[in-house]
């Protein structure tokens, strides 16, 4: 299952790219996400924990994470067990940073593989509007990481709000500021996500009628 997303981050790519090394940070920016620690060979473990509906899953495992500094991309390599659920995913993703004015646009391709009980939910398309939700709240978090600069504009002068770009977009509106604090991991829930993905799915089916 490939998946394609487009969003900005209301802040200078140079003050993103350094953020994106802090993988600690980033993961705890991420809904669900928990960093375990680094690993040898530039492999880090980490935990996702989601609960869609009845059905209740936690992903242990390990990704290789490579950065070029030249092209500002990010490569991930990773996979993961839920012991409990009998479920696999394995997932490879390319992250490509580009300055937009004064924030980031930042392109995400994932090819993600899901074998065992999730692997009914990747078939409904509901993984695709989740993920949407997620660089949302994710987008949300790494700006509250990151101090505003005084010299530059922020998406809440503009009023705009928080969107991600659906596949095949090529803008999107990034979330308000916030104060510069570490976000506290929270659990990947049912209601609100469910909800939102929902409410995307329909949107775009009538967008297309």
């Amino acid at each position: 299952m490939k998946l394609e997303q487009n969003f900005i981050i209301d802040r200078p790519s140079d003050a993103v790219w350094a953020a994106f090394h802090d993988i600690p940070a980033m993961a705890a920016c991420l809904p669900g996400a928990e960093y375990l620690g680094p690993r040898d060979a530039g492999r880090h473990a980490g935990k996702v924990t989601s609960k869609i509906g009845p059905f209740q899953a936690s992903f242990e495992g390990e990704a290789e994470v490579i950065y070029d500094d030249t092209a500002r991309t990010i490569a991930v390599d990773g996979k993961g067990v839920d012991r409990k659920g009998n479920s696999r995913g394995r997932m490879t993703m390319t992250c490509t940073l580009a300055p937009d004015g004064a924030a980031t646009k930042v392109g995400v391709v994932s090819d993600v593989q899901l074998s065992g009980t999730i692997a009914q939910f990747g078939r409904t398309g509901l993984i695709t509007e989740i993920a949407n939700v997620l660089v949302a709240d994710f987008v949300r978090n790494v700006e509250a990481t990151i101090p505003v600069s005084p010299t530059s504009p922020s998406a809440a002068e503009s009023g705009g709000p928080p969107t991600v770009a659906a596949v095949g977009d090529s803008t999107a509106t990034a979330a308000p500021s916030a104060p510069a604090t570490r976000p506290a991991a929270r659990p990947l829930g049912t209601g609100r996500l469910i909800l939102m993905a929902l409410r995307s799915w329909l949107s775009r089916l009538f967008a297309r009628a």
